[in-house]
């Protein structure tokens, strides 16, 4: 196993680890999970999943010190992925359940998943299920991205959550899903900042795919 392809797993109490660390370690990786923050002050790969509440889940992160963690490894380069809340919690601030700060690392909002479709028929939130990742708006081309080697509208992935990130930066967009005829981001990436909304661990080939593109970058 090189040193290449160690991951730190972030465990905060708000995320199903063991998936997430068997799928890291199925494409090849050594996982070390940890609880504290000072633990993994000189990881090379930082992972943070998610599920639940964006507010016990920030609150989570802030009470063990690993906000200041992730801060600081993405300040330094070095590749981050997020997962789900992890990847909403990279941005300012989330709507769900009031008004609440997030890490501020990714300009923009968490805004809730609409209630109904682009023809105003009521439709499921949460968002559950599979959908197709589609190039954003921007059209941004997925060479040398978190989902290089992929094509938009082919291949689903696997999504559970009733809000979404809603991206300030355009350039910060790196996929979309559509789901009752709306836009909703599906995956970020600035530079060495990678974050999917879908679960990677539960998305079959596709997210392993991304795993192990994470796992090169």
């Amino acid at each position: 196993m090189t040193k290449e392809s160690e991951i730190t797993l972030v465990d905060y109490g708000m995320a199903n680890m063991l998936n997430v660390a068997r799928a890291f370690r199925h494409c090849g990786a050594k996982v070390r999970v940890v609880e504290k923050a000072a633990d993994a002050s000189t990881s090379d790969r930082l992972v943070v999943p998610g599920v639940g509440a964006f507010e016990k889940s920030i609150r989570a992160v802030r009470e063990k010190g690993f906000d200041d963690l992730i801060r600081r490894h993405a300040e330094t380069g070095r590749p981050f992925l997020g997962v789900c809340v992890g990847m909403q919690m990279l941005f300012e601030a989330s709507e769900e359940f009031g008004e609440h700060q997030g890490l501020g690392i990714l300009p923009g909002r968490v805004v809730k998943v609409p209630a109904a479709d682009t023809t105003g028929e009521l439709q499921l939130v949460p968002h559950i299920g599979w959908s197709a990742l589609v190039q954003p708006r921007t059209g941004r081309n997925w060479s040398d991205t978190l989902l290089s080697g992929h094509q938009s509208g082919m291949g689903s992935v696997y999504f559970v959550h009733s809000f979404a990130a809603c991206p300030s930066e355009e350039s910060d967009m790196l996929a979309d899903c559509l789901y009752g005829g709306y836009r909703i981001c599906a995956a970020v990436q600035r530079g060495n900042i990678c974050a999917t909304q879908f679960h990677p661990e539960r998305s079959g080939e596709i997210g392993l795919s991304v795993i192990r593109r994470f796992l090169s970058l």
